[in-house]
């Protein structure tokens, strides 16, 4: 069994009630708040092949603690509650857009930063190629200039002048 990433929770839930959130009608509620959408943890758990448990733990034990935050007036703003109305697990649709977006962000600048650092070192290692091939094929036979001199692996061989 292979542990769900945060990310792969919440692209999960985002892409399973995303209609569902946008379907709000507030002349005829289907739901008791907009913002707060209800889930099920059993549907998400099947979707990635976890149990339900595992899915709810994380919602509610760390996503909550994580990124549910207290206003200035005192009121909470919760990432994943129990209840809002008579709607039960529901979880704060615009702020786990937000977490997602935040967590897609950094996976992409992960992958960036990584990518230049391989192109580095893929560069660098055709130019030691380069360099050492181009010393080889060099070192037997260099002219120093003096048209009757030539360096033949440190012996220096006098040429006869016409």
């Amino acid at each position: 069994m292979r542990i769900p990433t945060d990310k792969d929770i919440l692209k999960t839930i985002y892409k399973m009630y995303l209609s569902d959130f946008e379907n709000f009608d507030h002349d005829n509620k289907t739901r008791s708040s907009k913002i707060y959408v209800p889930i099920e943890c059993k549907a998400i758990a099947k979707n990635l092949k976890v149990d339900p448990d595992i899915v709810f733990g994380r919602l509610y034990y760390h996503l909550e603690k994580q990124h549910g935050y207290k206003q200035n007036d005192g009121s909470l703003v919760h990432f994943f509650t129990l209840s809002v109305g008579s709607d039960v697990k529901s979880v704060n649709f615009p702020l786990l857009t937000s977490v997602l977006a935040g967590l897609l962000h950094e996976q992409r600048k992960f992958w960036i930063s990584t990518s230049i650092a391989v192109l580095a070192l893929v560069v660098s290692a055709i130019s030691l190629t380069v360099s050492l091939g181009n010393e080889g094929g060099s070192s037997n036979n260099n002219l120093n200039g003096d048209k009757n001199t030539v360096q033949q692996e440190h012996s220096t061989v006098f040429l006869p002048v016409k």
